[in-house]
């Protein structure tokens, strides 16, 4: 069936990639993106010109997730032009790398400010929507770095990204009854595919930052980098999230997994969210609340 899906942070990578795959499924997809008019210009020219050439419904979409404002004109767009919502996918975000005592708690608020409070802004554009309709679904993009292993320099992102995750999970059983359906994507570190190491941003206190790569740290960003990159068999693929992601929505109401991992390197996320995840289902059914684990048709 035919559904309208908006996604974040669709001008490239894990964005792009699920924006195409699921216009190719036959859905009508609004790819949102911040200043289509700037800096994403050619970003949003070249998705619309895709969308022409292969025939499918892709559209662009004017959304800066750090704006309230931005995030209730461009549900506002969609709901004016289409009459519904039915899945919201929560994918914008971004990386840096470097010692955790180099960035600046300003930054700290900057990556929360993309990675956490974003989706919380755009949630309360789309969920009135959601609500009203009965029906609906939240896909939220993690990182396996929220549980599995978490190598040093890449702090600031991995508390962002823990923190998201760990929204997710509570907005999933706030949701239930209003007949809303939450899914957790889980992608491992993909080195290819990407561009979240290339952009990655840096510490702004470079003093600070050279104490560690000029002292006992030194050659440890190179170290970790082509160690994830070794971990990273050669045929994986960063279009199997969009692959995954396409596989939840076209799942009939009531079956979409809470979790999916798509970790080729497979560092431990599986496991440890497993056995997390099974302790929130056990807490439910202890305190009567286990109808919350499903979502209300």
């Amino acid at each position: 069936m035919k559904q309208i899906i908006l996604i974040t942070g669709a001008s490239s990578g894990f964005g792009l990639l699920t924006a195409r795959a699921l216009a190719e499924a036959g859905h009508t997809v609004y790819a949102s993106m911040r200043d289509i008019g700037g800096r994403n210009a050619a970003n949003a020219d070249a998705v619309l010109q895709e969308a022409k050439d292969r025939r499918i419904d892709l559209r662009v979409v004017e959304l800066d997730v750090t704006s309230e404002a931005s995030a209730e004109a461009a549900v506002k767009t969609i709901v004016e032009r289409d009459g519904h919502l039915d899945v919201l996918v929560h994918n914008a975000g971004h990386m840096v790398f470097g010692p955790a005592e180099a960035f600046t708690a300003e930054q700290y608020a900057q990556l929360y400010d993309v990675n956490v409070l974003g989706t919380q802004r755009v949630n309360r554009a789309a969920l009135p929507v959601m609500r009203r309709q009965k029906k609906g679904l939240v896909l939220w993009v993690s990182s396996s770095s929220v549980r599995g292993g978490t190598p040093p320099f890449l702090a600031p992102y991995f508390a962002a990204k823990a923190a998201m995750d760990s929204l997710a999970v509570s907005y999933a059983g706030e949701l239930a009854r209003w007949g809303i359906e939450t899914s957790i994507m889980v992608p491992g570190a993909f080195t290819k595919g990407t561009n979240h190491f290339a952009h990655a941003g840096k510490p702004a206190d470079e003093t600070r930052a050279a104490e560690y790569m000029d002292g006992p740290y030194a050659g440890m960003p190179d170290r970790i980098l082509h160690g994830l990159a070794a971990l990273e068999p050669a045929d994986a693929d960063a279009g199997e999230v969009a692959t995954k992601i396409v596989e939840v929505v076209n799942l009939p109401f009531g079956k979409r997994p809470f979790r999916v991992h798509v970790d080729p390197s497979q560092d431990g996320a599986e496991i440890v969210n497993g056995v997390a995840d099974r302790v929130r289902r056990e807490l439910f059914w202890r305190v009567g609340i286990d109808d919350l684990l499903s979502p209300t048709a």
